[in-house]
């Protein structure tokens, strides 16, 4: 069944040359790899934090990145510049503030968002939105006022209001233009 295979010895005393042993592969490092998504996270481009199902935090929570949270929480969260996502599982009793909120779990108390509040299939929410963007799914839960006020403009960065003055001159050039509603002089020269 086996056969024997037998090695050719040099004799003893003799030298030999041994060949080179083959050339290691190169040595390969893991590249950290960038995914694309598509879907719900497709927006984020950095990492997300998670909060597991069976974390639960009562009090003040405060980030400076995205976070996604699939526990509860009892208090107030603020995520002002970031995306809070509250999972299938979350279930939220806060008053909540963040640049964008996605809710696909429950959430009870009112939602600040400067960009965009997106309540997905079978999400939850209890409470008041305020946020220039509002979606609300077919399938999902709402109870409460949506106040969709646009991006607030810094008081430096609108323009100087001008004065309007009205004086002689300026009435009997409104009143000669048809359609301008410009105040109407009796007796103008």
């Amino acid at each position: 069944m086996f056969k024997r295979v037998e090695i050719d010895r040099p004799p003893a005393g003799r030298d030999v040359a041994v060949p080179p042993a083959p050339a290691a592969p190169p040595f390969v490092t893991a590249q950290p790899v960038h995914v694309t998504e598509t879907g719900p996270r497709a927006h984020m481009d950095h990492d997300v934090i998670n909060i597991g199902k069976s974390v639960v935090i009562k009090g003040e929570l405060n980030g400076s990145e995205d976070l996604t949270i699939e526990g509860s929480v009892d208090g107030k969260i603020e995520l002002r510049d970031h995306v809070l996502t509250i999972g299938s599982h979350g279930k939220i009793k806060a008053e909540v503030f963040a640049k964008v909120v996605v809710v696909v779990g429950e959430v009870v108390g009112n939602i600040t968002a400067s960009e965009k509040v997106e309540i997905r299939d079978n999400g939850s929410v209890d409470g008041n939105i305020v946020s220039p963007r509002v979606a609300i799914a077919e399938g999902s839960h709402f109870r409460g006022s949506v106040d969709m006020q646009k991006k607030a403009v810094p008081a430096s960065a609108q323009p100087p209001k001008a004065d309007v003055k009205t004086d002689a001159k300026a009435a009997p050039l409104a009143a000669a233009l048809p359609g301008t509603g410009g105040p109407q002089l009796v007796g103008a020269k």
